[in-house]
């Protein structure tokens, strides 16, 4: 038996476990229990049906080969060494296909995202450009069906952002959007510039798994709530109460303010659901250096002081610094058209993570 298919007969078995397991009356009772066994189902649901089709193309491939040793009719043995090719060269093309759905799958890639967009180095330019990314992102969430909200804002003094924040929900959501955390940086002649002079700026973006109560687990009583009046855009019902919420997590000093929402228990909800999501980020922050140091990451997700991408305005172009991908469509890109660099990122992760398991 290959390694392979002995990989996939006891995904088969664990398959058949699992299905029997969510028709239980005692695990339906368990929702929780029962939400995470119905996931996996569905996720092992197509390795089973190539598992399937790989033990059926190898069941041929020996059927044919013992046909020919055994067939002395010369048309007959013709016929088999035929078929054997031609299983033979379906067979790596399989085999390929299986590598890549065998690659461990990281558990928050399905989660909803929290971003956080926010101007560095440039000043009234880098807000500018904060805006301009953000708009770059929502016309990406409306291309692939995505829903989000803005939880937190606050305006530059010309014109775009100093930071915005938006919660996003969608499928498959954060296993796209993780390689976007890092520095993005801009070279262009700037709106504000009468001289002509091309200027780089920053930005950083943060992209955050959404933590579910039951992945952190957050204690209130280390958190401090203070309320204030929100401020900027919104009507006078947003300026006039005290809705905008900041809290404190006393342990770590991390701080969250939302002040988008129009209810101060909106505003609570939201900067709660920020504040778990930082809090786990770190841990798994934490848990992502330990492993980097005993295997060097091509394709960062956790660094966010990283710089991982150029927008060259006169140029045209975009590089990704950590493939080393330059695109020559910066005006396409910056309508929402993401989705080339997205995928180039990801085989990049799952090169790696091939090397890794030594499939």
């Amino acid at each position: 038996m290959t390694d392979l298919l002995s990989k996939l007969e006891a995904i088969h078995y664990r398959f058949l476990e699992v299905g029997n397991l969510i028709t239980d009356p005692a695990i339906i009772s368990d929702m929780e229990r029962y939400v995470k066994l119905n996931k996996e189902y569905r996720d092992l649901d197509l390795l089973n049906i190539i598992y399937k089709q790989y033990k059926n193309l190898l069941e041929n491939i020996q059927s044919s080969r013992a046909m020919l040793e055994s067939e002395k009719d010369p048309e007959m043995r013709e016929m088999a060494k035929m078929e054997i090719d031609e299983l033979e060269k379906s067979k790596p093309v399989l085999e390929e296909e299986i590598k890549l759905m065998l690659i461990p799958k990281d558990p928050e890639d399905d989660k909803n995202a929290i971003m956080e967009l926010r101007s560095g180095t440039g000043g009234d330019e880098a807000c500018i450009f904060v805006e301009d990314v953000f708009r770059m992102y929502t016309m990406f969430f409306k291309n692939v069906g995505w829903q989000y909200e803005i939880i937190n804002s606050s305006e530059g003094s010309v014109k775009g952002f100093k930071e915005i924040s938006l919660s996003i929900t969608g499928q498959g959501l954060y296993g796209m959007l993780k390689f976007e955390s890092g520095v993005h940086r801009v070279q262009r002649v700037p709106e504000t510039e009468s001289q002509g002079r091309v200027h780089t700026s920053a930005i950083t973006v943060a992209i955050l798994p959404e933590a579910e109560e039951v992945d952190f687990e957050l204690d209130m009583n280390d958190v401090r709530k203070d309320t204030f009046r929100a401020s900027g855009a919104g009507g006078q019902h947003i300026n006039k109460t005290e809705s905008a919420i900041r809290l404190t997590h006393i342990p770590t000093g991390v701080v969250v303010e939302c002040q988008d929402g129009r209810s101060q228990h909106k505003n609570l909800a939201q900067a709660i659901s920020v504040l778990r999501s930082r809090l786990y980020q770190a841990e798994l922050d934490r848990l992502h250096n330990e492993r980097a140091a005993h295997r060097k990451t091509l394709v960062s997700t956790g660094d966010r002081s990283a710089k991982i991408r150029t927008y060259n305005y006169p140029q045209g172009r975009i590089t990704d610094h950590r493939i080393n991908k330059t695109m020559y469509n910066l005006g396409v890109f910056m309508n929402g058209d993401i989705q080339e660099m997205i995928d180039s990122l990801k085989m990049a992760e799952n090169a790696e993570k091939l090397k890794g398991n030594n499939l």
